[in-house]
């Protein structure tokens, strides 16, 4: 039995551009995002949403009616950013996921471009809405393998079955780098609580304490 998802019927172009703007657009914002945070570049990742785009609507008819969108569009740019920025000269680290799918190319359609045309600020939303700036600094340090399923699982929603499909991994996979994620993220963060002076403040209150008994 063929892993590759069967074709739907073939759809109008109006009924295709239809569903593809009422189902798939919306995840705009959300994939703007994922695309910052693997890339850590704006122009990079506006490219890279814009290529997600794309290869959705030419795959459109793979996509199942009432299935997850959000996690298909999520495998379709994680599996470009692989496959494509990595020839690049701005490549990433090495990632341990799988190789794209055969069914994905590099095949040019007609699009109005509407991908990018809201993406301007949504870095600065992320940060300001999401998460602060200190978390922000330690997630983007972490490896991009890391620092995927933190977003997927803690800033995404995600399942653990749906991050497994996302990353093609086994869902026990998912759950140990998620572990090993994590307590990279709390010992950076530890750092620089301790770093601006946040660890001291028990041994502080102490002391304040201490000097009220003497005055008393």
């Amino acid at each position: 039995m063929s892993d590759t998802p069967e074709r739907v019927p073939k759809l109008s172009k109006e009924e295709k551009d239809r569903r593809f703007q009422a189902e798939l657009l919306p995840v705009l914002d959300s994939l703007y995002n994922f695309a910052f945070r693997l890339t850590l570049d704006e122009d990079d990742a506006n490219d890279l949403v814009q290529e997600t785009y794309l290869k959705a609507y030419r795959f459109f008819e793979y996509f199942e009616p009432g299935t997850n969108a959000k996690a298909w569009l999520f495998r379709i740019l994680k599996n470009s950013f692989i496959n494509d920025f990595r020839k690049k000269s701005k490549q990433p680290a090495k990632v341990d996921y799988s190789e794209i799918e055969g069914y994905y190319n590099t095949e040019d359609v007609d699009s109005d471009g509407d991908a990018g045309s809201t993406s301007a600020d949504l870095r600065q939303q992320a940060t300001r809405d999401l998460i602060g700036d200190e978390v922000a600094s330690a997630l983007n340090s972490l490896p991009v393998d890391f620092r995927t399923v933190i977003i997927l699982c803690d800033l995404e929603g995600f399942t653990y079955e749906e991050m497994a499909k996302v990353l093609d991994i086994p869902i026990g996979t998912v759950r140990s780098r998620l572990h090993r994620a994590r307590n990279f993220l709390k010992e950076k963060l530890e750092r620089y609580a301790k770093k601006m002076g946040y660890g001291n403040e028990s041994d502080e209150d102490g002391v304040a304490l201490a000097d009220d008994e003497d005055d008393n």
